[in-house]
C-alpha cells in the first residue's frame, strides 16, 4: 500500500493518476476484472478512467438510465460512501434495467467507493468481477486507498471539464495521426510531428490542426 501511495503520488497529471488507479486497482485487488472512475455531472455520465471492456459501457447504462448502485449510493443520506453487489444475477429491485443490461456484460459483482457528491454531481470508484461473490470487506482497505487519492485528484467539479475536454482534444488527435498515417505511411511520432509542426507553423491549436483533418481530410498548407 505504501508503495502504491507513492507510485500514485508521482504520477505528473490527474489523468495518469486516474489511470494509474484504475489499473491498480485489477492488479492488486483479487477478483477484481475492471475498474473505472465515473463522473456524473449536470446528468451525464462521463468515464474519467477506465481499466476494462465493460467499464464505458455500465457507466453509460448508469448515466443514460440514470440508476444503476452509485445513483443510490450519492442520493444517501446517511453517510455511506461503500455499496457492494454480492451476486448482479439475482434480481435488483431498485434498478432493474441496469442489472438486465450489466448482466449482459458479464458482471457477476460489484463494488465501489463514492469519491464526492455535488447536488446532483458525483464521483464513484467502481470495481467489476466477472463471478460472484468476489467482493468482501476484505477489500476495504485497497478500494478506499485508491478512493482517497481518486477524491484528492478530483478535489473541483473544474478538474472534470478540463479532464473531459482533454479527452476530447486527445481522441482528436489521435484519429487525426491514424488519418496522416495510412494517406502517408507514416509512424505514429512522424504522425504526430506532422500535426505539432502544422499548429506552429501556422499559430493554430493543436486540436484545430487535428479537427480539421478529420472533417475535411486536409492538411492546412
Amino acid at each position: 500500500m505504501a508503495v502504491l501511495a507513492r507510485d500514485l503520488l508521482a504520477q505528473d497529471s490527474v489523468q495518469a493518476t486516474l489511470d494509474e488507479i484504475s489499473a491498480a486497482a485489477v492488479r492488486l485487488v483479487d477478483g477484481c476484472d475492471a475498474a473505472g472512475i465515473l463522473a456524473v455531472r449536470k446528468g451525464r455520465a462521463v468515464t474519467l478512467a477506465a481499466c476494462g471492456d465493460m467499464v464505458r459501457e455500465s457507466d453509460r447504462l448508469q448515466g443514460e438510465l440514470g440508476e444503476g448502485p452509485c445513483f443510490d449510493l450519492a442520493r444517501r443520506r446517511d453517510g455511506e460512501r461503500v455499496y457492494r453487489i454480492a451476486d448482479m444475477s439475482r434480481p435488483q429491485p431498485a434498478w432493474q434495467r441496469f442489472a438486465t443490461e450489466v448482466r449482459k456484460l458479464g458482471v457477476g459483482s460489484m463494488t465501489g467507493v463514492l469519491l464526492y457528491t455535488d447536488n446532483e454531481d458525483f464521483g464513484a470508484l467502481n470495481l467489476y468481477s466477472r463471478r460472484p461473490g468476489a467482493f468482501g470487506k476484505d477489500i476495504e482497505t485497497a478500494g478506499w486507498l485508491l478512493a482517497s487519492h481518486a477524491a484528492v485528484a478530483l478535489a473541483s467539479a473544474r478538474t472534470i471539464d478540463q479532464l473531459e475536454h482533454a479527452m476530447e482534444i486527445r481522441h482528436a488527435v489521435g484519429e487525426a495521426m491514424g488519418i496522416l498515417r495510412e494517406r502517408h505511411q507514416l509512424t505514429e511520432d512522424d504522425a504526430f510531428n506532422v500535426l505539432r509542426s502544422i499548429s506552429q507553423h501556422h499559430n493554430i491549436k493543436l486540436r484545430d490542426v487535428a479537427q480539421r483533418v478529420r472533417t475535411e481530410g486536409t492538411e492546412p498548407a
